[in-house]
């Protein structure tokens, strides 16, 4: 029989504060919601194309993630080395760089004065300003969670099957298709949903990015950055909607959690 965890009695209070802190907020927004009006606002043409650019690109940047970031999770959780570690800052650091800084630096990087994108621009290929500089940018913060998430999975499971397997005369690359990568599903599977819904609500890179042009790279959050100015209620039902986004997106991993923890 299993006993309730001891907890301090005065836990709770701090506990409902911070909770309060970010859900007053949240209610205060739908309060503000023109429900009347409501359909009609997040189904006008420019919020219907915005919400489809930004599905289409949080997808591609997803499924970009999932093939750079899972090798770099692997390698990460399985490799010591100094340099590895390096490495790992340095991919990470996109977690706590401002979106806008790494805006810059994809700039710097592929804009049309950039090291790389200077050379494309030569063969006539740009990106900068454009739906790939879109997806480009989602990519760049969003898959640190993704990489973050499967190698902390790596990490708890251990390797221990994967060196069994290589002493039964397995190859890496099946102990890698075979054991490391199913053990590591629902890291995998958490990580993809948060990095979707990062990519999905990406801002500041974007805009410094790609700019904002209307169908080509204004996504959903750049909409309702936009409309704050001239429409509020529209901004704040487009938020709404984002909102509902994050919240199911959170409750789905949360609930994969629960199982996997009482399995």
């Amino acid at each position: 029989m299993h006993g309730r965890t001891p907890t301090p009695w005065w836990l709770p209070v701090p506990a409902v504060v911070g909770g309060l802190f970010v859900v007053v907020p949240v209610l205060a927004m739908v309060g503000r919601v023109d429900w009347s009006s409501f359909v009609a606002l997040v189904t006008a043409p420019a919020s219907l194309t915005a919400l489809g650019l930004s599905l289409g690109t949080a997808a591609a940047a997803t499924g970009i993630a999932l093939v750079l970031g899972l090798p770099l999770a692997v390698l990460f959780s399985r490799v010591r080395s100094r340099w590895v570690g390096v490495a790992r800052a340095l991919v990470l650091l996109p977690l706590v760089l401002p979106p806008v800084v790494g805006g810059l630096a994809l700039l710097a990087a592929f804009g049309r004065i950039g090291p790389v994108g200077g050379f494309l621009a030569d063969h006539g290929i740009r990106i900068a300003f454009t739906t790939v500089a879109v997806v480009m940018a989602q990519t760049f913060v969003a898959m640190p969670f993704l990489v973050s998430a499967v190698e902390g999975s790596l990490r708890v499971g251990g390797d221990r099957l994967e060196r069994v397997a290589a002493t039964l005369g397995a190859s890496p690359t099946r102990v890698l298709f075979t054991v490391t990568i199913p053990r590591a599903l629902p890291g995998i599977a958490s990580g993809v949903v948060l990095c979707f819904a990062r990519a999905l609500g990406e801002f500041g890179a974007t805009l410094t990015f790609a700019g904002s042009l209307q169908g080509v790279t204004r996504t959903l959050p750049l909409e309702i950055y936009l409309q704050r100015e001239i429409d509020p209620d529209t901004a704040v039902a487009l938020a709404l909607v984002l909102v509902v986004v994050a919240v199911v997106v959170i409750g789905a991993t949360s609930i994969r959690g629960a199982r996997t923890a009482s399995a």
